[in-house]
């Protein structure tokens, strides 16, 4: 019985002893631009070399957003970096409310977006050369992910190019190999998407809802656009997810958005389809990606799988 009672607290044990997912906050400063560059890194229990993805958050989020994403990922063996960008991060919701309108679109100016995307080239700079995680990532699995202005963010970083005065701004890191994109909207005063998202040709997954809709002081942007840039963008092989209902935050850590029983239900399906979507790009692993539609049929307006446009329903 003794013997039993050894065995059993040695099994207890070792479970506890089984590292979670370590989180480190970094607050990193760019002298170049005298910049703040503060992240988040999940980091997941593993002997060998990791895939990373590199979040950017929505207007007015911070690197603590997202933590079910970051989680996720870093429980099944990817790093995950969550970046806070201050010119458009949780400060603006702080400060006068008369003040409000003019912050938000100063935060959505052309400036701001391309700082973001340097933000994102910095960190992976930081990580990958003047940190001890650099030589445990492999550099050949780095996906960019983000909602809302942060998927603008990630869609920049792998390729978008936007024309200003008869040339192209292209601001895109060629260690992004995939894309993950939460609810992603057109650039802001764009029209034609495709001249900006037909040069975005790595592997692209698009999330988005039939109420993700974006409402915000200065500017809207209908659930359809959603599904407009998914349809820009120049990816051979690119994957749409369309919730029924839910709504534009209920991608953040929000819990109540989109409805208090749907919330949940859509944030497992976000990062079990992200996972087995990365599988997919990065493994070549492509069966939880088949899968996925079939679990979560009840849940989906519409699904296009890789180098489909097949619903569903």
């Amino acid at each position: 019985m003794f013997r039993w009672i050894l065995f059993a607290t040695a099994l207890l044990l070792a479970g506890l002893a089984r590292a979670e997912p370590a989180t480190r906050e970094l607050d990193w400063f760019d002298q170049t631009r005298q910049r703040a560059v503060p992240v988040r890194l999940y980091w997941p229990d593993s002997a060998k070399a990791v895939p990373l993805v590199v979040f950017s958050h929505g207007i007015g989020g911070s690197r603590r957003g997202y933590s079910y994403l970051g989680e996720y990922f870093a429980d099944n063996g990817i790093a995950s970096l969550h970046l806070q960008h201050v010119g458009s991060d949780r400060s603006l919701w702080t400060g006068s409310m008369l003040d409000l309108l003019a912050r938000l679109q100063d935060a959505a100016r052309e400036r701001e977006a391309l700082e973001r995307v340097r933000d994102l080239s910095f960190a992976l700079d930081k990580l990958l050369a003047h940190s001890q995680y650099g030589r445990l990532i492999d550099r050949n699995r780095i996906a960019a992910a983000g909602h809302s202005y942060g998927a603008n963010t990630a869609m920049l970083a792998a390729g978008a190019s936007v024309l200003r005065e008869g040339r192209r701004l292209e601001v895109r890191d060629p260690r992004i190999k995939a894309a993950l994109l939460l609810s992603a909207p057109p650039f802001y005063g764009e029209a034609d998407l495709k001249a900006i998202l037909q040069s975005v040709t790595l592997p692209t997954l698009h999330v988005t809802a039939t109420e993700d809709v974006i409402r915000i002081p200065g500017y809207y942007s209908p659930a359809s656009d959603r599904i407009a840039v998914f349809d820009a963008v120049g990816s051979p092989l690119k994957a749409l997810a369309v919730f029924e209902g839910g709504s534009h935050s209920i991608f953040t850590n929000r819990g109540g958005t989109g409805g208090v029983e749907l919330n949940p239900k859509v944030k497992a399906a976000t990062k079990e389809l992200a996972l087995a979507f990365l599988q997919r790009v990065f493994e070549g692993k492509g069966e939880a990606l088949q899968l996925w539609p079939e679990t979560y049929r009840p849940l989906l307006a519409r699904w296009a799988s890789p180098g489909t446009a097949a619903a569903v329903r």
